[in-house]
């Protein structure tokens, strides 16, 4: 099987015409019509995944973030990026991103938080106008979606540090409520909190809060920052099992790298 038959199975999951005009999702280094001998999944992609995908036969990376992401106009080996891609050419491992396409499905990244929560009734929260997958779902950013329970401020929020195995989490003070309606965006979702605002939502999860954002909840809602490598670790589970159910005999591994940069000193 050639790179590009799995490369056409993700693009049908998620399209590269529903990424964001800044990203840089899809192949990014190799030769798609090259034997695919496995994929391995991964949230980055760095030389320590290379290496694992070396020593475990996988000539294909599905990263979710992509390596090469900005503009770059010197590959030098001291910057990571360019041993990365280095290490990658030089073993003949293709290299794919599937970023904010897979943001911006139904079934994508925001349902990896969403079933940890058990959230139910469940829709795009920033559908893009006209745009519509192959189910007949919005494609759109964000999700929002309701907990089976009305559940005290303090007590979801220790099930958010449980479920998310969260040494610390931000929000903003507590608006003396029971909360009902979740809406959430995997990695950096503050462009989002004007149009949460302007709904009925009860608390909203994301990543990637300045201090000054915090203040824009203005009491009218819970806002809740639970990391950006935290809020998306399941994702490489997430492409495992999509591509194990179109693929159920070939080798599909989830990287066993933990490739989270942030790491927070506790007493």
């Amino acid at each position: 099987m050639q790179i590009s038959t799995i490369i056409s199975t993700l693009e049908s999951w998620a399209p590269l015409s529903y990424q964001e005009s800044y990203d840089n999702s899809g192949l990014i280094i190799g030769d798609p019509l090259a034997p695919c001998t496995g994929i391995l999944c991964s949230l980055d992609c760095t030389e320590a995944v290379i290496d694992e995908a070396i020593a475990k036969g996988c000539n294909l990376i599905v990263s979710h973030h992509p390596i090469v992401f900005k503009g770059i106009k010197q590959f030098v080996p001291s910057h990571y990026v360019t041993r990365v891609a280095t290490k990658a050419l030089q073993n003949k491992i293709a290299l794919y991103a599937i970023h904010t396409n897979l943001d911006n499905i139904i079934d994508g990244v925001n349902k990896s938080i969403a079933d940890k929560l058990r959230l139910e009734n469940r829709s795009i929260l920033a559908p893009q106008p006209g745009i519509f997958d192959k189910n007949g779902d919005p494609v759109g950013a964000g999700l929002v979606g309701e907990l089976p329970l009305e559940t005290d401020e303090q007590d979801f929020l220790n099930w958010v540090k449980e479920k998310f195995n969260l040494s610390m989490l931000k929000h903003t003070p507590f608006i003396n409520k029971q909360l009902k309606t979740i809406a959430l965006c995997g990695g950096a979702g503050s462009f989002l909190i004007d149009l949460v605002k302007s709904k009925n939502i009860d608390c909203f999860i994301t990543s990637d809060l300045k201090y000054h954002e915090f203040f824009e909840a203005d009491g009218q809602f819970l806002l809740v920052d639970i990391g950006h490598g935290e809020s998306e670790q399941f994702v490489p589970a997430l492409i495992v099992a999509f591509l194990t159910g179109k693929f159920p005999t070939f080798a599909v591994l989830q990287s066993l790298v933990n490739t989270q940069p942030v790491r927070y000193l506790k007493d």
